[in-house]
């Protein structure tokens, strides 16, 4: 009769590890199955002897059944895990592209804003006014290709998450945004700078 083995102990973080001690314990599984059936055991040479502990030989199978299926179970787990540390993966690296510009864009927003400040401030006759309105337009194209979106609440409902009061617009519908002192800005989907606005009453 084949001897007891010891317990084996599987990493469960490996999964060819794992589905390797799934087919050794089989292996034995198949072995111990085969050593105690008459069928394979004729012959003086292998005939299965009177003695044999039937209890032993039921705890031995039982054993490695039990080994089989820890090992399957391992196998899961690590086959999860392994997913699951891929998906974590690629959604940080999204994230940090995404949002890897962050400051740079915020830092543009600046530029925009004086862009901005020199066409209101410019005399329709003023040569420069049009060079300088290209120039705002083709910024916010570049920023608008990267992900950077204005928020312009103009009479929409005030927000908080997206809008800063800053005064009363005694003009404007209670909670609505009468005057937008300050456009604000966001980098798909997560805000840059809030819009300066004053609110109705």
């Amino acid at each position: 009769m084949t001897e007891q083995a010891p317990n084996h102990e599987f990493d469960t973080n490996d999964p060819k590890a794992a589905q390797s001690n799934i087919e050794r314990e089989e292996s034995l599984l198949e072995e111990t199955m085969n050593e105690f059936d008459p069928e394979n055991n004729s012959g003086s040479d292998n005939t299965v002897k009177n003695d044999i502990d039937i209890d032993a030989f039921h705890a031995r199978i039982a054993e490695l059944e039990g080994e089989v299926k820890q090992a399957k179970e391992g196998t899961a787990r690590a086959n999860a895990e392994a997913y699951n540390a891929q998906k974590r993966m690629e959604q940080e690296t999204d994230k940090s592209k995404k949002f890897a510009l962050q400051k740079f864009a915020k830092d543009l927003l600046e530029i925009v804003d004086n862009l901005e400040r020199a066409i209101e401030s410019a005399t329709d006759n003023d040569p420069v006014t049009e060079g300088v309105q290209l120039t705002h337009k083709a910024l916010l194209a570049v920023l608008n290709r990267h992900g950077v979106e204005v928020v312009d609440p103009q009479g929409e409902k005030f927000n908080a998450d997206f809008h800063e009061a800053v005064g009363i617009d005694a003009d404007a519908e209670a909670d609505t945004v009468g005057t937008v002192l300050q456009k604000g800005y966001s980098l798909n989907g997560r805000l840059l700078r809030p819009a300066m606005v004053r609110v109705g009453q």
